[in-house]
């Protein structure tokens, strides 16, 4: 099988970066408007249970899959899934921020959102650079 193709959930791609922050301080960023507004689109709003839709301005709309507090959120985006994962390096001062996308309709596809998730990564860590 190439490389980003799975058996059940067809096309993905995951993207990481170590943060130099503590998973509070991230979780509060990405969860928050600010956050949210980089990876998921301006105006998105996610209530933090299990099937609440959601929609941002643009008109990209889904549901909360999991919301799982200073771990994960697991979103649909339209016809894919986005997860959002924080893990906190050994000394705790560090926290590696994740996405992952799957059931992505092509290698290209695949490529399109390696390219879109880093972005979203060094806006992250720009907004960070900022405070």
């Amino acid at each position: 099988m190439p490389t980003g193709l799975t058996k059940d959930a067809g096309w993905q791609i995951g993207v990481s970066r170590t943060l130099p922050h503590p998973v509070p301080v991230v979780w509060d960023f990405i969860s928050g408007p600010e956050g949210l507004a980089l990876w998921l689109g301006p105006g998105a709003v996610l209530t933090p249970e299990r099937g609440a839709p959601y929609r941002t301005a643009a008109g990209a709309a889904g549901e909360v899959r999991g919301y799982r507090p200073a771990d994960r959120i697991r979103i649909t985006h339209g016809t894919t899934t986005v997860q959002v994962t924080l893990t906190p390096a050994a000394d705790g001062a560090r926290t590696m921020l994740r996405f992952h996308q799957e059931h992505l309709a092509s290698a290209e596809e695949r490529e399109q959102q390696r390219t879109h998730w880093r972005l979203v990564l060094d806006q992250v860590a720009a907004a960070f650079d900022r405070q």
